[in-house]
């Protein structure tokens, strides 16, 4: 390699940025664009980087060390642009590039095996709301309480995006963590507090498209993104297309990096239906290969958003698919709104919220598979036939759907409570992998709504294009409701979404209730083992269902009533899954009605005239 000396490693931990060693500081930089690139430190000095194979630049500066400031001069000219592949934006993506050094750091998390995804329970968490500093040091200072209540913590977005508030999808410094939660190493300092509370993080990355603002890859090549394809945030990331090559090691490098330096148990991709790429190797199974890689034998999840329902993300390698190991089910989430709401607006518009939705979606995953979808008018889904349930990641609430409604409300406001406690025993109770959005686990009065914060022109395009998606909805288009939205440049509307933790001690029987569910999904047998010995559903009436979980032994088996209309009685019970295993009777073991958790209390179900269940309730059964 040109510009290389004695003392410099034999190898880098990654293609390009600049690397710090015992001498100085390598940098390489991928520029096919240019001719000179020069590296320009901010106290003046500068030194003139070497080409290399005709497509990148890469030499050693002596002395320079982690801290300094630098940028780079493009074939001379007067103006200076920040790595693409930068390590820390200290002023923000228009600012300087910081030189980090990893191994500084001191890990505690030596004995952590990583996670699985089986028995997770995924906690997605916005760290510039999550606390009132907005901070990783805040947040892990808050972190001890998500013991019991999760597993692993899906952290969104982290890359650096301009302004002072965001959720993080426009993302332009991909390997920066963002100047406004802290320091990389506050990053670091987070994800080893978790490990050692047995907690796993997640990254939620975005290798869909970047922002607009402050995203200056195209001054050092101009094949970083496609000229035929667009995603609806901006033009396509080039996987495929002329001069591809260095474009996929900038992204690949990025996915192992995450895992790699900040120690992340794995990776969730942002709207992998706009991840477009015809390579033989798809892009995505490349970036999954690369995690599991550089997690050097630790376990690792890989979790993927595709609002077409592609499973081919989650098949084996072998199988032609891209080995990932879970998906986002939208499907459930819209049917559980419907049938908490009551409403059946555009994308809602083809789910019911009756009972056979919900036993379809714990035994398949996706209730579409290729039927016509009519919001779309087309087909939607593939099928999910032999995946397993815990690949669906279910959820009531998300960033993106709490976000959709004209205020960003949580489901706890828009729902009766009863019905909502139900619903929320079938999410963390049933057989897919449930997640939760921070605050749900103790009805957060946050809301949380769209927030960006841009220059002028570009936030009065956001907040247009806000409002003419959230049209859709005809409650919300073309109505007194669409005038009176939150503008998302608006640093009051940042404010208000962020969390109150003191609301964790005024809605304890709402914390109580989520910690109980979780602690039952784990220690249970049966239910831990997320319908692998078996899982089957019937529907009651119009509004009840129930699930049978097959034990290991016919005495394992688990029962779960879900009823979200009114009282119903059974006197005839012509269904199978009813009965009890041979010799036993059915005893409760847990009720969503328990006064612990603001309920009306569970009288017994079974009378001399038959059952009597609850209305608005979820019961769990256990043979005895």
């Amino acid at each position: 390699m040109n510009g290389t000396s004695p003392s410099l490693p034999l190898t880098r931990r990654l293609p390009v940025g600049a690397e710090p060693f015992s001498g100085g500081t390598h940098f390489r930089v991928w520029a096919p664009r240019r001719k000179r690139v020069a590296v320009v430190f901010e106290h003046g000095a500068e030194q003139a980087l070497l080409p290399e194979n005709g497509e990148y630049f890469s030499g050693v500066v002596e002395h320079a060390g982690a801290g300094a400031q630098y940028r780079f001069r493009l074939d001379g000219s007067g103006e200076l642009f920040p790595d693409p592949a930068s390590r820390f934006q200290p002023a923000g993506p228009h600012g300087p590039s910081e030189i980090v050094d990893p191994s500084r750091f001191s890990w505690t998390d030596a004995n952590w095996n990583g996670i699985g995804l089986r028995g997770q329970v995924i906690y997605e968490m916005h760290v510039g709301t999550f606390t009132r500093e907005g901070t990783w040091a805040a947040a892990t200072r808050e972190t001890d309480r998500l013991q019991g209540v999760c597993s692993t913590i899906e952290m969104m977005p982290v890359a650096d995006f301009p302004g002072d508030f965001g959720w993080g999808y426009d993302g332009v410094d991909l390997y920066a963590p963002t100047h406004l939660y802290g320091t990389p190493d506050d990053l670091r300092r987070f994800v080893d507090h978790a490990h050692s509370l047995g907690l796993g993080v997640i990254l939620d990355v975005v290798y869909n498209h970047l922002g607009p603002d402050g995203n200056y890859l195209s001054q050092f090549a101009d094949s970083y993104f496609s000229q035929n394809v667009h995603t609806e945030w901006g033009a396509a990331v080039n996987y495929d297309g002329e001069g591809h090559s260095g474009v996929r090691e900038f992204f690949v490098s990025n996915a192992g990096y995450w895992i790699d330096e900040f120690h992340f148990d794995g990776l969730r991709l942002d709207a992998t239906q706009a991840i477009h790429d015809t390579s033989p190797c798809h892009i995505i199974a490349e970036l999954g290969q690369r995690v599991r890689d550089r997690a050097r034998g630790r376990g690792t999840i890989l979790v993927a958003e595709c609002e077409t329902q592609d499973v081919t993300l989650v098949r084996p390698l072998e199988d032609g698919g891209y080995g990932l190991d879970a998906v986002w089910n939208d499907d459930l989430h819209h049917s559980a709104v419907v049938a908490l709401t009551g409403h059946r607006e555009a994308y809602y518009s083809d789910h019911s919220g009756l009972p056979q939705e919900f036993i379809s979606g714990a035994k398949h995953g996706y209730l579409f598979q290729g039927q016509r979808y009519a919001w779309q008018g087309k087909r939607r889904g593939t099928s999910t036939r032999g995946l397993s349930p815990e690949r669906f990641v279910t959820f009531l609430e998300n960033h993106d759907q709490v976000a959709n409604t004209a205020r960003g409300l949580r489901l706890h406001a828009r729902a009766h409570p009863a019905r909502l406690r139900a619903l929320t025993a079938f999410v963390l109770l049933g057989p897919g992998t449930p997640m939760l959005f921070q605050g749900q686990e103790f009805s957060s009065s946050a809301p949380f709504v769209y927030f960006a914060s841009h220059d002028p022109h570009l936030a009065a395009a956001t907040r247009t294009g806000r409002a003419e998606f959230l049209a859709q909805f005809p409650s919300i288009g073309l109505t007194p409701m669409n005038r009176s939205l939150d503008d998302p440049s608006d640093p009051h509307v940042f404010a208000k979404c962020k969390l109150d933790a003191a609301e964790r001690e005024r809605n304890v029987e709402v914390l109580r209730l989520h910690r109980d569910l979780v602690a039952l999904r784990w220690n249970d047998r049966t239910l831990r083992a997320q319908g692998s010995h078996g899982l089957e559903g019937a529907v009651l009436n119009e509004h009840a269902f129930v699930l049978r979980f097959f034990g290991p032994s016919e005495a394992a088996d688990r029962l779960l009533l879900v009823n979200l209309g009114p009282d119903i009685d059974l006197v005839h019970m012509p269904e199978p899954l009813l009965a009890a295993p041979r010799g036993m009777d059915w005893s409760p073991l847990w009720s969503s009605e328990d006064p612990r958790y603001g309920g009306d209390g569970m009288p017994p179900i079974e009378t001399k005239e038959g059952w009597r269940v609850r209305g608005e309730s979820a019961t769990l059964l256990g043979a005895s």
